[in-house]
């Protein structure tokens, strides 16, 4: 028993407790007025509860009315965010497997150079090759 009590002590003791300026939650409000936003999207995007989201409306809305509840989804900054971070994500992975690709061909370029004891890649400022003298000949009438 005592040890769930020093657990819960010592989890609560870990909460950062975070305040948002008057004109952030004016403009998330504002947000939502407009129906740019939804409460959810603001919920989670700044971790940050529906209680207090809805204390900003019910303090900054232009709309006032505690039973006026609007559902409506709509593209906003936050869902724009949201999609954003999720093509960041995408980019990353793709970016990692074209890194594993160039890195697997590298490999297989240098055990053919080993295998067949030949230079694959391309060397520039190497000489050329013998057969490839001069061509300027000399036609048989001149």
């Amino acid at each position: 028993m005592d040890q769930i009590k020093f657990i819960k002590k010592v989890s609560s003791s870990h909460r950062v407790r975070r305040s948002f300026s008057p004109e952030f939650k004016r403009k998330k409000v504002a947000e939502v007025d407009k129906l740019l936003t939804t409460v959810s999207e603001i919920c989670k995007e700044y971790e940050v509860s529906r209680t207090s989201v809805y204390r900003w409306i019910y303090k900054y809305s232009l709309m006032r009315k505690k039973s006026l509840k609007t559902v409506v989804e709509v593209k906003s900054d936050t869902r724009k965010i949201e999609q954003l971070k999720q093509q960041i994500q995408e980019l990353h992975q793709a970016l990692g497997q074209k890194q594993l690709l160039l890195e697997f061909q590298q490999k297989l370029i240098d055990l053919a150079e080993e295998h067949y004891q030949i230079d694959i890649k391309k060397k520039f400022g190497s000489a050329p090759f013998t057969g490839s003298g001069n061509t300027n000949k000399k036609s048989p009438g001149v």
